[in-house]
């Protein structure tokens, strides 16, 4: 089972990206994929997650109202769309998938990709 996380990149404040992962391996019908981000010194920040097979999305407040998280089944991806984008969006993220069941932030996390960095410029 892979998860493979990419597109970050290099962003102005305001503007927008959009990050995927792709899964391959296991179809992820029972599960809860979530994006998380870390920057150096700092704890782990799970930002945005959704259910795989509902669609029923969780954000952070850090981030509610300007990241979207979706899915594509026929793709096996899960997208994250970040607008108006702050420089303390800066980080590397990760996308990590979990069973369903238990509050929405709760691990244990079955599978990670690997970082994709986002760094935005004041």
């Amino acid at each position: 089972v892979q998860l493979q996380a990419f597109g970050g990149g290099l962003v102005q404040a305001g503007g927008s990206l959009r990050l995927s992962c792709a899964a391959s391996g296991r179809t992820f019908t029972s599960y809860f994929i979530g994006w998380f981000r870390q920057t150096p010194g700092k704890e782990r920040e799970l930002v945005a997650g959704i259910s795989w097979g509902g669609g029923i999305t969780s954000y952070a407040d850090s981030v509610k109202g300007r990241f979207t998280i979706s899915r594509d089944h026929a793709k096996n991806t899960t997208y994250l769309q970040m607008n108006s984008l702050k420089p303390e969006d800066t980080a590397v993220y990760y996308c990590a998938a979990k069973p369903l069941g238990g509050a929405w932030a709760s691990g244990p996390w079955d599978y990670w990709g690997q970082g994709t960095q986002v760094t935005v410029s004041s």
